[in-house]
């Protein structure tokens, strides 16, 4: 095998060397890392030790972490204010994707409708993680633009989280004891989430505890979710759900500290290798073979979604707020990828469908972050500023 430290030296030296030139066309420091894995998608002297559990191990983590600290962000109170404009955009914005992409599946891949409906559903919802620390930088995730997306994509999730229940039940009808198991584990998940809400008062007297039993009791608190959520292959639900619980329960004043110490661990060492690991699934053959397929997704996808916005959060939001919106909501990864990955090892669909799937992803996560940020600055959402600072952290 070969050395996994010397391999991350090498990552991180690259990471902070580009991640400077992308900061002057405003894009954050931290998508270098994604520009290193398309690097390495092309050729990979280092294929051993990416290949290896510990490397993909790290990676899921960053994903994790960077779930945990949209759970930190979530507001119960507000989101219950919002319930009825967060659920009908959620619905309308994913439903009329899928409706179009089932469309590009069932007459070029010449899948059957359900299948095809299937797929789309999947490839609909919001990978809005990959925005996080673009919207932590610009300070926008407690405003009403940062919260919509948060939300509804937040909400994309538990319904994909849904309908990977539903894959599952298909998949193991055969076999019932895995179909007792993920719903079991669900039951635990939203059972310990209530538990933590109900019994908020009585985490008031954390506040005396210092930040680093803090921060350890927050671990083990991401970590036992993440533990009941595999039974389910529902780890990223399970994540956001340790936030909001945390959220809840924790007081507000240690809450920030610990949140500090959460931010500093994953931006500054998970997350880079999440991206990084996100850059390695894109396939050059599919790309040659397969362009205009991948071109006509994206456009499609994307103009669904930021019309479907458009004409449902300008009201909310505003014209400008709401086309940023589409533009931020058409983020792909998250449950999207895991049921992908479960309909291919099934056999329910073929590798070609499979690879466009995961490209198109791919390409959607550095498109709209570059595009998202320069409009932001373009329409003076937000003012011009230097996001060299995101990698000198509070540690």
């Amino acid at each position: 095998m070969q050395n996994l430290f010397l391999f991350i030296s090498t990552a991180f030296l690259f990471i902070f060397i580009f991640g400077r030139f992308l900061e002057k066309i405003r894009v954050p420091w931290i998508f270098a890392s994604l520009i290193f894995g398309f690097l390495l998608a092309i050729y990979n002297p280092f294929s051993s030790a990416t290949n290896s559990q510990t490397f993909i191990f790290m990676a899921e983590l960053g994903m994790y972490f960077l779930l945990f600290i949209v759970g930190f962000e979530i507001n119960l109170q507000e989101l219950k204010k919002k319930e009825r404009f967060i659920l009908k955009s959620t619905f309308v914005i994913i439903f009329f994707e899928a409706i179009f992409g089932s469309l590009i599946v069932y007459y070029i891949f010449a899948y059957d409708w359900f299948i095809s409906f299937l797929v789309s559903l999947s490839f609909a919802s919001v990978g809005e993680v990959i925005l996080i620390p673009l919207l932590d930088e610009f300070r926008m995730l407690k405003t009403k633009l940062g919260r919509a997306i948060v939300d509804i994509g937040v909400t994309g999730n538990i319904i994909e989280i849904l309908i990977l229940i539903i894959v599952s039940v298909l998949i193991t009808s055969h076999d019932p004891s895995r179909i007792y198991i993920t719903l079991i584990s669900l039951i635990i998940l939203f059972l310990l989430t209530a538990g933590f809400v109900h019994f908020r008062q009585e985490g008031e007297q954390f506040r005396f505890m210092n930040v680093d039993t803090m921060f350890i009791f927050s671990i083990f608190i991401l970590f036992l979710f993440l533990g009941i959520g595999i039974y389910a292959d529902a780890t990223p639900l399970a994540a956001l759900l340790a936030g909001i619980s945390l959220k809840t329960f924790m007081h507000q004043k240690r809450l920030d500290l610990v949140e500090k110490e959460v931010k500093a661990i994953s931006y500054g060492f998970f997350a880079p290798i999440f991206f990084l690991w996100v850059g390695m699934f894109v396939s050059v053959d599919i790309l040659i073979k397969y362009p205009l397929v991948i071109l006509l997704i994206i456009v499609v996808t994307k103009s669904v979604k930021i019309v479907s916005s458009y004409f449902l959060t300008k009201k909310e939001l505003g014209k400008k707020e709401s086309i940023l919106l589409g533009i931020g909501l058409s983020v792909k990864f998250s449950t999207s990828i895991i049921i992908t990955k479960i309909l291919f090892q099934e056999g329910l669909i073929g590798i070609e469908l499979y690879s466009v799937i995961i490209t198109s992803s791919v390409i959607f996560n550095f498109i709209v972050p570059f595009l998202f940020s320069n409009l932001l600055v373009r329409w003076k959402i937000v003012k011009s500023k230097s996001l060299s600072k995101m990698f000198k952290l509070k540690i």
